[in-house]
């Protein structure tokens, strides 16, 4: 896959997982639809990663497409395995870490 629009991907047959690859030391996105209604992202977080704690205005779902997540909402943590989804609810404080590599999908509906 290449690294051009979604449009791109239209009419494909794809694996999320394959529109990124995990970085050693890095988090990786792409933006997959961002409209005023509603963005959705994926992301590969590599081990060791974190995304620090923040509040959005909206509700999110986060979908774990391979290995886990840990996020934590409030001071409520959560382990998210690949296949599994938790919602973000919206003005709550989260974050996620990488315990181990893990890549997901976030959709966050406006």
């Amino acid at each position: 896959m290449d690294d051009n629009q979604l449009d791109d991907l239209t009419g494909d047959v794809f694996d999320l997982t394959d529109l990124l690859e995990y970085q050693s030391g890095a988090i990786v996105s792409r933006t997959l639809i961002d409209e005023e209604s509603a963005t959705v992202t994926l992301f590969a977080v590599a081990e060791g990663q974190t995304i620090s704690e923040h509040t959005a205005p909206h509700d999110a779902i986060m979908q774990v497409l391979d290995g886990t997540a840990t996020a934590t909402i409030d001071d409520d943590e959560y382990e998210v395995n690949g296949g599994e989804s938790l919602v973000f609810p919206a003005n709550e404080p989260h974050a996620l870490e990488g315990k181990e590599s893990f890549k997901m999908l976030l959709t966050m509906v406006r």
